[in-house]
């Protein structure tokens, strides 16, 4: 074979390595088809409606949506390694991007169109970034309790935003307290013809997803609507509907932005990326969990980022994993990537030759699907469980909750970073630790709180640390040697830290325990390590090898049994050298020494 053709295939296996999807519909078994095709035509029914309806949500023309649901479609079946997850347009990343648009757009649609793109671009880079720099690990950033508060707030803010959609008010609040004031005030202002199609399609939507979980319930009501709006001529009674689709992509001019602006659009790209991955990999994960294969969670960053480049080609707006239409594929037997294709094909056919009924659905069809989909979102039952198993977490999932509310979005996601973070600083700060001692007919060292029975050695403190000891730590770690020290019935001569927890331990936390070592020192205690990492154990033998000690006081051991067995063996030397110094010389005598 020649060089050009080995480095043409080399190009090939490598496109591959970045396109799962690819390969699995180069390798497809026939008999996946019918499932595919069946799972594609339902996805589609669920896509399109939702679809429209989340442009309702961004603040968008409906073609744009559409536009949104279709074309990551193929993106993903191409890049995307999970074979039962659809993606698109999803409410809390709709809610993110209006969010993000409004303040720069300020109420001009010449500028928020192309804002909207520009963000959507953004979004799809710095996943393709994150993707290459390997940080897929990004998804488990943001705690589950943490990341279900900040979903529950999102679901209750977008719920009551389309209330007035349901009730045929137009609202002039923009906060979300005062947006439930003015509904409350004028709810007898509500429009009648709007408020009975609403609540109506409302009631049917909920009850058709109960009943009827396997037919498209968002679709049927959708149709439902524009049946109603036609019969009834709701249009001439003041309902208000999508009105005209024009099936072209949008052309839109740059507009003139400052580098602040960019700025801006960079972080809540970033946002967007954080809250967005994180919900969508734990779909993809859940589901490939349920069909037995692994996702990459690299692979999926850099197959959201195509999407969202896609997306925004298209002069569409961001997108992520779609939960239900997830669920429709997996209940359908989806079984690889072109599930997407097909879904994706059947939308664009019924864009392009269905798109004069379409104008006619009912903006209240759109808010009723929104209001479902979004009540999907509220976890009702981890706030259950966040309550009887850790008050902390549960205080801290609400707390990220009220913060969506009462800041917004966009704040709430900071909100939402910064307790994670202060979270991971209070798990840290003050880590689980424990005196080890041996227990009758068991082997190794234990925890002497878990095994009453344990024994200590005297003289000597077997201690484990359960965490990295770093500079917000570091006062902890030395303040619990101290006490442990103090509270000891006999006197101490060795402290060995079991350090198999630790991976880390940072410039501060080193000079404290330099100063901690010297410290006991001077009390005549040794402090030793045990079980240390490799590059600690290095670390330390470099930092605190004394040519003057002996090998056995190296104070790096490998086991705890070692450390052990040194502590023995030198209090054994002690107690000879004392029984030496206290020989009388007529015992000198009588092994031939002189008295002098």
């Amino acid at each position: 074979m020649s060089p050009g053709r080995d480095n043409a295939t080399s190009l090939w296996h490598k496109f591959l390595s970045i396109a799962p999807g690819l390969y699995v519909l180069l390798h497809y078994h026939r008999s996946w088809f019918r499932y595919d095709f069946a799972a594609g035509l339902s996805v589609a029914a669920i896509a399109l409606p939702v679809g429209i309806a989340y442009s309702e949500l961004v603040g968008v023309p409906a073609i744009i949506g559409m536009y949104s649901a279709i074309f990551p479609l193929f993106a993903y079946a191409l890049f995307g390694s999970s074979k039962q997850l659809m993606t698109g347009p999803d409410a809390a990343t709709c809610i993110l991007v209006a969010a993000a648009l409004g303040p720069l757009a300020g109420g001009d649609p010449e500028r928020y169109l192309p804002l909207m793109v520009i963000l959507t671009l953004m979004t799809g880079i710095l996943f393709i970034l994150a993707g290459m720099g390997r940080l897929g690990f990004i998804a488990n950033f943001l705690s589950q309790p943490i990341l279900a508060g900040f979903l529950n707030g999102v679901a209750i803010y977008i719920v009551v935003g389309q209330l007035p959609k349901l009730l045929g008010i137009t609202l002039n609040s923009q906060d979300f307290f005062s947006k439930i004031a003015e509904i409350a005030s004028r709810l007898e202002e509500s429009h009648l013809p709007t408020l009975l199609l609403g609540t109506t399609l409302l009631a049917a939507l909920v009850s058709l997803r109960r009943i009827l979980p396997r037919i498209p319930a968002a679709l049927v009501v959708v149709v439902i609507g524009v049946v109603a709006v036609k019969v009834l001529d709701l249009q001439a009674q003041g309902v208000e509907v999508i009105g005209e689709i024009t099936v072209a992509f949008p052309t839109h001019r740059l507009p003139a932005l400052e580098i602040r602006d960019y700025a801006t659009l960079l972080l809540d790209a970033a946002a967007i990326v954080l809250i967005s991955f994180t919900s969508g990999v734990l779909t993809a994960k859940s589901f490939a969990r349920r069909n037995r294969y692994e996702i990459r969670p690299d692979q999926e960053l850099v197959a959201f980022g195509a999407c969202n480049i896609a997306s925004g080609l298209a002069q569409g707006f961001p997108v992520t994993g779609a939960d239900s239409r997830t669920a429709v594929n997996d209940n359908m037997g989806g079984k690889s990537q072109l599930v997407g294709i097909v879904a994706g094909i059947a939308m664009l056919l019924v864009v392009v030759f269905l798109a004069g009924p379409l104008a006619s659905v009912p903006d209240a069809a759109l808010a009723a699907v929104i209001v479902v989909s979004s009540i999907g979102l509220f976890d009702l039952a981890a706030i259950r469980e966040l309550y009887d198993t850790s008050q902390r977490e549960f205080g801290i999932s609400i707390g990220t909750t009220v913060g969506v509310l009462v800041l917004g979005v966009l704040p709430g996601i900071i909100l939402a970073v910064a307790l994670s973070l202060l979270w991971l600083l209070a798990i840290g700060s003050r880590p689980h630790d424990a005196v080890l001692g041996r227990v009758p007919g068991m082997r190794g060292f234990h925890d002497i709180q878990d095994f009453p029975e344990a024994k200590t050695i005297p003289g000597l403190i077997l201690y484990r640390f359960d965490y990295n000891v770093v500079f917000f730590n570091a006062d902890f770690f030395r303040d619990r040697i101290r006490q442990i020290i103090a509270a000891s019935d006999t006197p101490v001569k060795w402290v060995v830290i079991d350090a198999s927890s630790v991976n880390v331990i940072d410039a501060t936390a080193f000079h404290k325990i330099e100063d901690l070592k010297d410290e006991l020192a001077q009390n005549g205690i040794v402090l030793a390590f045990a079980r240390a990492k490799p590059h600690l154990s290095s670390f330390f033998k470099k930092e605190w090898w004394d040519e003057k000690q002996q090998k056995h006081e190296e104070f790096t051991f490998f086991t705890l049994k070692g450390a052990v067995r040194a502590y023995n063996l030198e209090r054994k030397a002690m107690r000879k050298e004392q029984r030496l110094e206290t020989t009388t010389p007529r015992d000198n005598a009588k092994v031939g020494e002189h008295p002098d």
